[in-house]
């Protein structure tokens, strides 16, 4: 109950006025009008990178769950009643590039806020609000105690972590003194940490409180004081100032009459 009821509160902080959190920059007119073709061709393209509990996961049959998978569907079902989800593959180090040729509409999965995104393309007001925590065995927790990056940041620890994305820019940017080791399969990680072959992962509160709850073996130190503030959010090319309008609209439904938390409490539990 604890965990759902701290999520519930970061839903309601997402529902801050969406001009305090979007971006507001003058952008060129686009090429296309993306919201008027996906009701036209009745697809929505959305790319998910399927490794990230509990916001899209991609089982062995390619089946993706999630509370942004789910997300997704009732976003197509919102955009027109014969729009159709479709979801693309992506990756972190190349959901960019991929946003860039065209290959989706827009990139959902627990995206979070960053300069870099905001430059290149459009990003939506936020729907959760998060930071970094870490994520140790549950056996180390007196170890770190001491919820500070110097706690961690020291030449017998080492540090797992999945590349191209925010977990991998706070590490690089904070620590310094620590061994690095970069895991392409983000959800090996947790299981690498109970097996002893890293001490801990960096990455945001949601996926470190789950992982902790699941199993016991693990530990998210210190969740309620992250090392950072970051919002989660939905990324799409620069310009698209209707379907960006519409997603924000959307969003700011969606929390305002529960969605979001029914959709946290079905896949982070009670």
């Amino acid at each position: 109950m604890m965990i759902r009821s701290r999520f519930l509160a970061a839903l309601a902080l997402a529902a801050l006025p969406i001009a305090a959190i979007a971006q507001t920059a003058a952008v060129a007119p686009p090429s296309t009008d993306d919201l008027a073709r996906i009701r036209q061709t009745g697809v929505l393209r959305v790319g998910l990178t399927g490794d990230y509990d509990p916001f899209s996961v991609v089982d062995a049959n390619g089946v993706y769950r999630g509370i942004d998978a789910d997300a997704a569907a009732m976003l197509a079902s919102a955009i027109g009643p014969n729009v159709k989800l479709q979801i693309v593959k992506t990756t972190w180090p190349t959901m960019t590039a991929d946003l860039l040729a065209d290959k989706f509409d827009i990139a959902m999965g627990g995206v979070s806020w960053n300069e870099e995104r905001s430059k290149v393309g459009e990003l939506t007001g936020a729907y959760v609000q998060d930071g970094k925590v870490a994520l140790v065995r549950a056996s180390d927790k007196a170890k770190y105690s001491t919820n500070t990056v110097s706690a961690f940041d020291k030449p017998d620890v080492t540090v797992l972590v999945n590349p191209g994305g925010t977990n991998q820019q706070f590490v690089n940017a904070n620590i310094k003194n620590a061994k690095i080791v970069v895991v392409n399969d983000n959800l090996a990680i947790p299981q690498m940490l109970v097996d002893g072959k890293g001490d801990v992962m960096f990455t945001d509160g949601v996926e470190a409180r789950l992982k902790a709850s699941r199993d016991h073996r693990l530990y998210a130190v210190d969740p309620d004081h992250p090392f950072t503030h970051s919002a989660h959010v939905y990324f799409m090319q620069k310009g698209q100032v209707a379907l960006l309008n519409f997603t924000n609209a959307w969003i700011s439904h969606m929390t305002a009459d529960g969605s979001y938390g029914k959709l946290f409490a079905k896949y982070i539990g009670s």
